[in-house]
């Protein structure tokens, strides 16, 4: 906890001339953080020595400390140790110090040291790949923030209801690793929340393998939900498309967003697809067209009109997908409009 009371502080002149030195731009810490600039203790020499002994230019230094000007108020010991501690899933430092000036807040937060340290060697002794790890660090920093034993717990219930639901064994190694390299935010789940959502789905007549399917589908996200929240989403859904448990069970496996996007999202983007002229039973039959956004459907919509590709009165699968799948899906119509009609009886013309 630092001081923020900036009336009765004034700033550090030795830190403003030290960071003048170094071509950092001033003007912006104090716009963005300046409580730094009030710390009677700060190591702005130090930081800026153990950045450049690993690689980075002045630009870099100055691009850092503009961006996380709290690096300065660790120690040069707590930095060594952070920087020992990243090397155990870095190639080299070249490729970590481009990590933190890419993520200066995740490397400089140096309070949870041990469970960090801790939680590298379990992800490792997990086989979790170093790269992976690296990109935890970086995009999911909280989850190292977590006592190790956490999560352990939460990797061995995933892992026990695995094999309940009928995993094997062979393939359960590689099917928690997967899964974390979708959803790393899986972690911040408690093992309640995970035994809870697993439960209501069984007790809406998935069958075990339908809910590892649903499970590999969502890429866990299922964890983020509350069963109050998947059931309206899944009522929703029945009343819209006027179908019986069983066969909305059917949808939900061929469109598992019916049980992840909230009710709010879901009738926006319905309401969406009707303003276009779309049916409901046509929404019915190609359910994953709710997977994207009301713009994505109109902006798709608009060109495939352009190509006289009429929505209305055909399938929605050319609508559906990634921007990947819409591309060639529209490469294809259009190469099929384009395509001059050959007519085999036809005579031909022959000039004298």
């Amino acid at each position: 906890t630092y001081t923020t009371d900036a009336k009765s502080r004034e700033e550090n002149k030795k830190t403003i001339e030290s960071l003048y030195r170094l071509s950092v731009d001033i003007k912006k810490i104090r716009r963005l953080k300046e409580w730094v600039l009030l710390q009677d203790v700060a190591y702005v020499k130090e930081i800026a020595g153990i950045l450049q002994e690993m690689g980075a230019d002045e630009t870099v230094v100055a691009n850092i400390l503009e961006r996380c000007p709290e690096a300065i108020l660790h120690t040069p010991a707590e930095i060594n140790s952070q920087r020992a501690l990243w090397q155990l899933v870095c190639q080299n430092e070249k490729q970590l110090i481009k990590l933190i000036e890419q993520f200066p807040e995740s490397f400089f937060t140096t309070k949870y040291h041990e469970h960090q340290k801790a939680n590298i060697l379990f992800f490792q002794e997990l086989g979790l790949k170093n790269n992976i790890i690296t990109r935890f660090l970086t995009s999911a920093p909280n989850i190292f923030y977590n006592p190790v034993e956490k999560n352990k717990n939460v990797i061995e219930t995933l892992q026990r209801n695995y094999l309940s639901l009928g995993g094997s064994d062979a393939n359960m190694k590689v099917w928690i690793l997967k899964l974390l390299s979708q959803n790393p935010f899986i972690l911040l789940n408690t093992s309640t929340t995970i035994q809870e959502n697993l439960e209501f789905l069984q007790k809406n007549d998935f069958t075990d393998h339908e809910v590892l399917q649903l499970l590999s589908k969502l890429k866990g996200f299922i964890f983020q939900l509350t069963s109050a929240t998947m059931q309206k989403s899944m009522l929703f859904s029945k009343n819209v498309f006027k179908c019986s448990n069983q066969e909305l069970k059917q949808l939900v496996l061929k469109c598992p967003a019916l049980l992840y996007y909230s009710v709010p999202v879901l009738e926006e983007r319905l309401e969406g697809l009707l303003k276009e002229g779309i049916s409901v039973a046509q929404i019915r039959e190609t359910p994953m067209v709710l997977e994207l956004t009301t713009q994505i459907v109109q902006y798709r919509i608009k060109k495939l009109s352009a190509l006289g590709y009429d929505v209305k009165s055909g399938t929605l699968e050319s609508l559906n997908g990634t921007k990947k799948d819409f591309e060639v899906n529209y490469s294809k119509i259009q190469s099929k409009k384009e395509r001059p009609i050959f007519n085999p009886v036809a005579p031909i013309h022959i000039e004298d």
